[in-house]
């Protein structure tokens, strides 16, 4: 059940316009619809009533205009005040027949050109008015609608059968192009609804555009807070994501206060251990002080994993990648005296993370690479969007021409205080920091063999 459950709102668009716009579509289309049902059969019951009406009249109009001769004939010149009737085959006709009682002759429309039979009384009986209703065959093939009706005309008891015939086949024509128009015009009224609603749908969520676009800033590092005017439904929303925003950037400096109160509440004792070890000299006084540079390092080390962990999630700490990677070459162009290559992609990527990191990250690879190089070091950054991966993702790839590292010593270089060649100045912490940082960060850092020859360092960082 859960998993029909999730497969069926998986097929329901997320987005929130769609839904209002098909909800609201959907309820007019259904209200129309109940609306066209309605008019139509009001007015088909209408037309209905007023032909059945048309009939009536027309049978007692001729009831009243039929008498019988003194030879016991109809006698009668009809006038029913309607042309249908003059008109042969038109669907309208009238007749007067003798039942009973020495009574001769007929009396008939114009327009029946052969005569109609009725249904046996057995089959359509009268009423208690001595009328009855049917539908028959007329003499065009259309569906003719019969009142009739058996009257007694004089003294003697001499009895007419009187019948009235309508086209109902026009009746139901007239019916259907009324239907029509009222399809098509409720149908434009529909459509015209219809986009008037979904343009005042999304005119009405366009305020959330901008409060997306506003959270997109504050992201991406070009503002601090949610600023502008918004509607009342939503200014509670934006009041409360400033808030949030104020909270974290609270609980990041509170976190980086600490961090340095705790830094500098022990720097002066391990100072004053490393003193009293190179004070006391011999193997304890060598031991002590060692022991005191190992435990700055250990706490340098794991406070800054602190600070980066607190910062990793912030929506405050942003940082360009190229303007830091220009900046960082030419300084280690100048150390170096070496000229390095730079490939920058034409769009600004940003960093989800603080400036201070990405230094050290891409300042240890630059300085390792200028230090193994024999003459080429390039440098190229760009966005990458893993297969699987929702968050965006950058790249930065540093490379030489030195010797590079065999692929099976690649893991012992990322431990800290490694180093494969003891030649080199070094304390062999700089691709285990990286290392430690990268993964503090959610990324990945891969060292591969250059198309140049030497090493091929590769950096993965979220992206804004």
């Amino acid at each position: 059940m859960a998993g029909s459950r999730s497969f069926g709102m998986s097929l329901v668009p997320r987005s929130l316009a769609f839904r209002v716009i098909a909800f609201s579509t959907g309820w007019a289309i259904l209200a129309l619809i109940v609306i066209s049902t309605v008019i139509s059969t009001l007015y088909r019951q209408a037309s209905e009533r007023g032909f059945d009406s048309l009939l009536s009249a027309h049978l007692f109009n001729l009831i009243g205009s039929v008498g019988v001769s003194g030879q016991g004939a109809l006698t009668g010149s009809p006038n029913l005040g309607d042309l249908r009737f003059s008109a042969p085959n038109s669907g309208w006709y009238f007749s007067v027949e003798p039942v009973a009682g020495g009574l001769t002759g007929e009396v008939k429309s114009s327009s029946m050109t052969s005569p109609i039979p009725s249904p046996p009384v057995s089959e359509v009986p009268f009423n208690a008015q001595f009328q009855r209703s049917y539908l028959i065959d007329g003499l065009a093939g259309e569906d003719l609608t019969v009142i009739e009706s058996e009257f007694v005309l004089d003294a003697q008891n001499r009895i007419g059968r009187f019948r009235v015939m309508g086209n109902r086949t026009e009746l139901e024509g007239e019916i259907a192009t009324f239907d029509r128009r009222l399809f098509t015009y409720l149908s434009l009224f529909g459509l015209g609804m219809i986009a008037i609603n979904a343009l005042a749908i999304l005119l009405g969520l366009r305020p959330l555009s901008r409060v997306r676009d506003a959270l997109a800033m504050v992201r991406e590092g070009g503002a601090q807070r949610l600023d502008g005017r918004f509607p009342a439904e939503i200014e509670p929303l934006a009041n409360e994501t400033n808030a949030l925003i104020e909270n974290n950037r609270r609980i990041v400096e509170r976190s980086r206060t600490q961090v340095g109160n705790l830094a500098h509440s022990l720097k002066t004792p391990l100072a004053v251990l490393t003193n009293e070890g190179r004070a006391i000299g011999g193997p304890k006084g060598t031991l002590v002080a060692e022991q005191a540079a190992a435990m700055r390092d250990q706490l340098d080390h794991y406070l800054k994993r602190a600070r980066v962990a607190a910062q990793r999630d912030s929506v405050v700490y942003r940082t360009p990648v190229s303007q830091l990677l220009e900046r960082l070459v030419r300084v280690i162009e100048k150390l170096g005296r070496m000229k390095i290559s730079l490939d920058l992609p034409p769009s600004e990527i940003v960093f989800a993370g603080e400036r201070e990191d990405l230094e050290e990250i891409v300042g240890n690879l630059l300085e390792n690479a200028a230090k193994w190089a024999k003459g080429r070091v390039w440098v190229s950054a760009r966005e990458i969007s893993p297969t699987g991966e929702a968050q965006r993702r950058f790249s930065i790839a540093i490379e030489d021409d030195g010797p590079g590292i065999p692929e099976d010593k690649a893991r012992e270089v990322l431990k800290r205080g490694n180093r494969l060649d003891e030649s080199k100045p070094g304390s062999g912490l700089g691709l285990s920091i990286v290392s430690e940082l990268v993964n503090e960060y959610g990324g990945r850092l891969l060292l591969e063999r250059s198309e140049l020859g030497g090493l091929r360092a590769v950096v993965e960082l979220r992206s804004v």
